[in-house]
């Protein structure tokens, strides 16, 4: 991918993953749905990670995948795991529920939304997950959620899936059980996430480890299919793509740093927050030193252009930094804040096609 490349907003009007659960729930049908994806019994699985140019250019690790119905579609910006399900579950763009990214400034403090932590430690009583993000999921419905079990007290799992019914699951084949028993009990809609292929994209990246877990991916989606009684439709989606950047990471200018109080966002997709008074000075610094290697925009940019959809709520206003610097290329920024348990090699977070296209598939049994 050339840094010239243009880069990929979400259809938010469209073909994007806020309009997926809405259409699946009884909503208006888009005509982009596959029909297979209709029917008395839904199940939605959401993949994280799996990107619709990385699955095209790996068919043969996932033959039942790409037997199915559909295409590609948008996911949200920021391209990252926690606004995208977020989006999924409420049918909204991040403008409208808030959680604007993966690290996001709340109060004076960078709040990582998949840990619900803040340097201080746990968040959830200093920033109610519940008041973070207040849009309800999936309609005002409580469908079954199966997702992992560890995952059962998160924040996250509170701002975002809340008040769902949660059905937890230690072991892949677990999720597959977890499915299929719901369908039989006769529940209209299960939605169901598994994380593995983002996980393994972060640590090993886009290699023969990637392929590996996408075939044992696909291996889920032919159990699930095999199993599912005649009539049920399945539906696969994810919250999107990866780049591989491994050792292209990025240090601040010290003229840019100069006028920086905190960075909040990612690797792929930062925000800078300007030293009061000097908003304008770091835009024109980052502009000056970094224009080349990304996409730079004010926030008043990026809600004039609709990166967050038609509607930018205060709350989420208040969430953004004052100049994104969204990576081109394969390269990421560094933030000595932003640390996890190993070096990331695959990212996403950007607006490149490989991190903004996600697929839109679907089986009816």
């Amino acid at each position: 991918m050339a840094d010239g490349e243009a880069f990929v907003l979400p259809d938010y009007a469209g073909r994007c993953v806020t309009n997926v659960v809405p259409a699946l729930l009884g909503g208006p049908t888009p005509a982009w749905l596959p029909p297979e994806a209709l029917s008395e019994q839904v199940v939605l699985l959401v993949l994280d990670g799996l990107g619709w140019l990385q699955l095209q250019e790996r068919l043969h690790c996932a033959p039942t995948l790409a037997s199915l119905a559909g295409g590609p579609i948008t996911t949200v910006a920021p391209s990252t795991t926690a606004t995208a399900l977020t989006s999924i579950s409420t049918g909204l763009p991040p403008g409208e529920h808030g959680i604007v990214g993966y690290r996001i400034h709340v109060q004076g403090d960078v709040l990582n939304v998949l840990r619900w932590t803040t340097k201080q430690g746990d968040s959830r009583l200093r920033h109610v997950p519940a008041l973070m993000q207040t849009q309800p999921p999936f309609g005002n419905e409580r469908p079954p959620i199966v997702t992992r079990a560890e995952f059962s007290d998160s924040g996250f799992t509170a701002a975002h899936l809340l008040p769902a019914r949660f059905f937890g699951y230690r072991m892949a084949s677990s999720l597959v059980t977890q499915v299929l028993d719901l369908v039989v009990r006769g529940e209209p809609f299960v939605y169901a996430y598994y994380e593995g292929i983002d996980k393994v994209a972060h640590e090993y990246g886009l290699n023969r480890f990637y392929e590996a877990e996408l075939r044992a991916v696909d291996r889920i989606v032919e159990e699930l299919l095999t199993g599912l009684p005649a009539g049920v439709s399945l539906v696969v989606t994810a919250d999107h793509g990866q780049i591989e950047t491994g050792e292209d990471i990025v240090e601040l200018h010290p003229s840019v740093l100069a006028h920086v109080a905190l960075q909040s966002g990612e690797g792929r997709f930062r925000w800078l927050h300007a030293r009061a008074g000097r908003a304008a000075a770091l835009r024109e610094a980052v502009e000056t030193h970094h224009r080349s290697q990304a996409w730079v925009r004010s926030r008043e940019e990026t809600i004039a252009e609709g990166w967050f959809g038609p509607v930018v709520t205060e709350d989420a206003s208040r969430r953004l930094g004052d100049v994104a610097l969204v990576a081109k290329g394969h390269r990421a920024f560094h933030d000595p804040t932003d640390t996890g348990a190993f070096k990331l090699i695959g990212r996403h977070g950007s607006l490149t096609a490989a991190e903004m296209l996600v697929p839109l598939l679907a089986a009816r049994v």
